[in-house]
């Protein structure tokens, strides 16, 4: 017994030690004990949602407390009794959790264990700067991490070592004055300012000019010979298509060309890889990045699963452009209400503009009487509960005639079981097209979900049990 205490108290220690956490006596004796019963299969798991709770807490150093495990333990117990409520859950942009990467540590720290402010409505030019430079880090780590840019092991073959590729920064090329080949740079594409001295000072833009940057410099790119490709394959420009997306000022891109006479020729660019969310968790434990009351990442969870897919009659109804001071629209919308009334979806997701009239003096009563229309409408049909921020002044008397309704921030997230899926309703197609580096080819690269009333009153049923969305559409009166 002995024994297997003390191999279980080196297991913990070391747990702790690689991710540079130092247990006091007290700590290591409390946890080992906690530990005893569990079996070999769970117990590394345990200690990782240890770590990770720990970690979750402020610390003021790497000495770590009893009371901090106890604290931890605590939490990872009451997170095995929660699970009911983790099924369904819908998060406003204010409630997500806001983490920072540290590239000193190689983790995501919480806001609150970093020296950045707390958020705030009305930022300033630097916070600006500052989400364009947190962003960049992100997608340049988790580059990193992709098979074709980490490096080749020792004793690999010529071939494996050959299809590797080495990203750089703007400010290598800049730093070299002779010609530059081949080289590979992550970056923000930009159109910089001019600033002009002749009678006043002026700012114009450098017109048909882009730059690409980074936070090491900004360098003027020549994009008259690029092409796209589709990240990632043996060879980057592979592809002699346009890859399907809108590239547009402030995105971030991979480009790959060659540097000369302070100049970036750009061959080839596309966007950066994307990553499985199992993965992420590999690298940086289930902690829970998308918000919501579980403490760990709900796609972990076993139960939830298990209840995603028995439960086969779950659906979504996404409805957007829902003009609710139309009449036509009103009637459409009693229509989808009876349809559904014997089989009620699991939600309905109501997306703006609720109004077909641009603001006026007038805007909050209509809204209010509009509201209202649609709470006698939803009370016509008592099996239906709809899940639709307004100000609460507006909304009152719709969610005390609908006291299931939600009222949340664009965009916003939902999280149902082990899925977790963004809202976001905007018209962002033209304003990408008016900012495209380069037009489509195709509209097949211009997304188009549809407006309720301008699509002939269709809308999309998403069914989550086998991840499908089926196109709806009512007809005629």
């Amino acid at each position: 017994m002995a024994a297997s205490e003390e191999k279980l108290r080196r297991k913990v220690g070391a747990a702790f030690k690689m991710h540079g956490l130092l247990l006091r006596a007290e700590a290591t004796k409390y946890l080992t004990e906690a530990l005893q019963t569990a079996n070999e299969v769970e117990l590394e798991d345990m200690i990782e949602n240890i770590i990770d709770a720990v970690e979750k807490q402020p610390l003021s150093c790497n000495m770590i407390e009893k009371s901090m495990v106890e604290a931890a333990v605590l939490e990872c117990s009451q997170s095995v009794d929660e699970t009911m409520e983790h099924v369904f859950n819908i998060i406003g942009a204010f409630d997500i959790p806001r983490y920072v990467y540290s590239s000193e540590r190689k983790k995501f720290l919480p806001l609150s264990m970093t020296n950045h402010p707390a958020p705030n409505l009305f930022g300033s030019a630097r916070d600006k700067a500052e989400l364009f430079r947190e962003r960049h880090i992100i997608l340049q780590q988790r580059t990193h991490r992709h098979e074709l840019f980490t490096p080749s092991a020792i004793g690999a073959l010529p071939d494996e070592s050959r299809s590797k590729f080495q990203l750089k920064t703007v400010e290598t090329l800049l730093g070299n004055s002779a010609k530059v080949g081949d080289v590979i740079v992550l970056g923000m594409i930009t159109q910089m300012k001019e600033v002009s001295t002749l009678i006043s000072v002026a700012l114009r833009m450098t017109a048909g000019k882009f730059f690409l940057e980074d936070p090491t410099g900004v360098v003027q790119l020549d994009i008259s010979k690029a092409i796209s490709f589709t990240c990632f394959t043996s060879s980057l420009t592979t592809l002699y298509q346009f890859h399907s997306g809108l590239y547009t000022e402030s995105c971030f891109v991979l480009t790959e060309g060659w540097y000369e006479d302070e100049v970036f020729h750009v061959n080839a660019f596309g966007f950066p890889p994307t990553e499985p969310s199992a993965t992420t968790r590999a690298y940086y434990g289930n902690a829970n990045f998308f918000g919501g009351p579980s403490s760990t990442s709900v796609k972990a969870s076993a139960k939830l699963k298990q209840l995603e897919e028995e439960n086969e009659d779950a659906m979504f109804v996404f409805l957007s452009d829902v003009w609710l001071d139309q009449a036509d629209v009103l009637e459409k919308l009693r229509m989808m209400f009876s349809g559904y009334a014997s089989m009620p979806p699991t939600c309905f997701f109501f997306c703006g503009n609720f109004s077909s009239a641009p603001y006026g003096k007038n805007h909050i009563q209509t809204m209010k009487g509009s509201l209202k229309a649609l709470a006698d409408i939803i009370c016509e049909f008592p099996s239906i509960h709809e899940r639709p921020p307004l100000s609460e002044s507006i909304t009152e008397e719709f969610r005390q005639q609908v006291p299931f309704s939600v009222f949340t921030t664009n965009p916003c997230r939902v999280q149902y079981c082990t899925q977790e899926i963004i809202i976001f309703r905007e018209d962002l197609v033209n304003k990408m097209c008016r900012n495209c580096i380069r037009f489509p080819s195709s509209n097949l690269d211009i997304p188009n979900h549809g407006s309720f009333p301008r699509s002939g009153f269709s809308f999309k049923v998403f069914y989550p049990s086998n991840k499908t969305v089926e196109d709806s559409k009512l007809q005629g009166l």
